[in-house]
């Protein structure tokens, strides 16, 4: 038992009182309780000052804030008369308390003794305009439907107009787009609008890689088509995700990787939500991976499945944009070419570049020399095959007057193969062969594109 000239441990409530007597006005006590900084209280006030001002119709009370020193003043007991308005209403809309009792001293009732289980109303009317407010805040962070509408037309139009604009273009546009897709993504929190803006940046990188492609750009292409993939991956959008790894597909085999090619292209078959045209675009690529595989059954069995009823099925990437997400019969026939000229058919080759050709020729004009010179290349192979000299010379004659925006990476590629075909050949020492070859070496040096083809291996080029 402690002696007379022990101190006495201070009870709970004469703690409670020290601390009381530490706070200068009950405001402080209340800022205290919900640990707000000033930042914190100055949202809160702002908030509180729109509500006030929706109640009352006065939109000039919408603008009111408070200062740090301000604020500092309220909380620290040194003002003796009350602010003017409409800070009072404003305090008593926040607090549901008196203005004058926020600003002096609290009473002892006033704050919940440590440890006790109470929660006075103030608290309790605060915890929830704080999760309203945070909720109105996310809500705030929005913009305007239409400006994502704007978007989608744009990457619409980049879609369907790249095959009649020069490959440098469509990357800088894209460019543009993507990074404005970035942008809107940053300024909202909106479930539907952020899966709308993934899916055009998602999109718009697709094109990208296609443009990097033909640029001759082949670990750039590969970037952007991955970049396709993960966006469609957030947003779980099966129809973008497909695309995006046949493009990897693709680029895969021209890289001399056609087993990874096959893989890829499998993933990108067993995503859900895909239409005809999805389904048509990854039989095509898959049969040329199989094709530079050399195996040549799965290859006719994947071009065979080409043949199949159309099951009336669409997505809103391959069909509703379409452009170059489309498969159109032209492209289905070109690239159905190039896969029989892998097999060394010349017979299957010719028929399908002359298909693809004849198609070709219904298309808007615009359009024509991005497809008919990578055609007309698959059929002067397909004739060398059949040892048609005079005929591939006769097929590859309007690839010559291509403008140089139009020497792209598919054409070229091709071109390289007709050299070789040319080369290889019985007929190699002949001059016209000889002339041909010449001709060909000479086209493929007026291209920027032409660089990456030092690097690129033979089944890359399809040799």
């Amino acid at each position: 038992m402690p002696g007379r000239g022990t101190p006495r441990p201070a009870s709970s409530r004469s703690r409670h009182r020290g601390e009381q007597m530490e706070a200068r006005t009950l405001l402080q006590v209340l800022v205290r309780q919900l640990r707000w900084s000033y930042d914190r209280f100055r949202r809160a006030y702002e908030q509180g000052a729109r509500e006030v001002a929706t109640m009352r119709g006065d939109p000039h009370i919408a603008s009111a804030t408070v200062a740090e020193p301000t604020f500092r003043r309220w909380t620290s007991g040194s003002i003796r008369t009350l602010p003017n308005e409409p800070a009072p209403t404003i305090l008593e809309h926040i607090f549901r308390k008196p203005a004058g009792e926020l600003l002096a001293a609290p009473r002892e009732d006033a704050v919940p003794l440590p440890g006790a289980s109470a929660i006075n109303e103030s608290e309790i009317t605060m915890t929830a305009r704080n999760a309203a407010e945070h909720a109105g805040e996310a809500a705030s962070w929005a913009l305007p439907d239409m400006t994502i509408d704007q978007i989608e037309d744009d990457v619409r139009r980049l879609a369907r107009t790249y095959l009649a604009t020069a490959p440098a273009e469509s990357y800088r546009r894209g460019a543009e787009l993507l990074q404005l897709a970035r942008t809107m993504l940053d300024r909202t929190q909106r479930l539907r609008q952020r899966e709308r803006l993934y899916l055009q940046a998602g999109a718009t990188a697709a094109v990208m890689a296609s443009a990097s492609f033909d640029l001759g750009s082949l670990p750039s292409a590969v970037q952007l088509a991955r970049t396709a993939a993960l966006y469609g991956e957030v947003i779980d959008h099966g129809p973008l995700q497909a695309y995006a790894h046949g493009a990897l597909a693709y680029l895969a085999y021209w890289d001399g990787r056609p087993a990874e090619a096959v893989r890829l292209v499998t993933i990108g078959q067993n995503f859900g939500g895909l239409g005809d045209t999805a389904t048509t675009r990854l039989a095509t690529i898959r049969a040329r991976a199989h094709a530079h595989l050399a195996d040549p059954e799965s290859a006719e069995h994947a071009i065979a499945s080409l043949d199949s009823p159309a099951m009336g099925r669409r997505d809103d990437l391959h069909d509703d944009i379409g452009g170059e997400f489309g498969m159109p019969p032209a492209r289905a026939a070109m690239s159905n070419a190039t896969t029989w000229i892998l097999l060394r058919d010349g017979t299957g080759a010719q028929a399908a570049a002359e298909r693809a050709l004849e198609l070709i020729e219904a298309r808007p004009t615009a359009e024509q020399p991005a497809l008919r010179g990578k055609a007309a290349v698959d059929l002067a192979r397909a004739r060398m095959l059949q040892r048609d000299l005079e005929g591939a010379a006769e097929a590859v004659e309007p690839v010559f007057a291509l403008e140089a925006d139009w020497r792209t990476m598919g054409v070229l590629e091709r071109m390289a193969g007709l050299r070789h075909d040319l080369i290889r050949s019985s007929l190699a020492d002949a001059s016209a062969a000889k002339a041909l070859g010449e001709r060909v070496e000479e086209f493929t040096a007026t291209s920027s594109a032409s660089r990456s083809l030092a690097s690129t291996g033979p089944l890359a080029l399809g040799l």
